[in-house]
């Protein structure tokens, strides 16, 4: 199984970037995908998840109404549309899969992890 986190990059204040997630010898479909990312001295933090089953979505506040998840089963990738980036939002982004379950906010929950990609946002 891999997972393969692409599209960071460096960026100014108010900037736009997607990320891109793409899975390879899984059944795509039956899993939720997630984004974490972290910063340097911190935890790695939930951003969102989208359900296997209903597509569903699930943000974490700080990203919420800024932060867009979505998935395209044919082509086994899930995105990350970031839209309005501030420096806070400068981390190592990692999407993560689990199996038939909702989306976990715990990186515990998750069966598989892509290596990350980086994004540094510039005031």
């Amino acid at each position: 199984v891999q997972l393969q986190a692409s599209g960071g990059g460096s960026v100014q204040a108010g900037d736009s970037l997607r990320l891109s997630c793409a899975a390879s010898r899984i059944t795509f479909s039956s899993y939720s995908m997630a984004w974490f990312r972290q910063a340097p001295g911190k935890e790695r933090e939930f951003i969102g998840g989208i359900n296997w089953s209903d597509r569903s979505t699930y943000y974490a506040d700080s990203v919420k109404g800024r932060f867009t998840i979505s998935r395209d089963n044919a082509k086994n990738t899930v995105y990350l549309q970031m839209n309005s980036l501030n420096p806070e939002d400068t981390a190592v982004y990692s999407c993560a899969a689990a199996l038939l379950v909702f989306p976990d906010v715990r990186p515990q929950g998750y069966q598989y992890w892509g290596q990350g990609t980086q994004v540094t946002v510039s005031s």
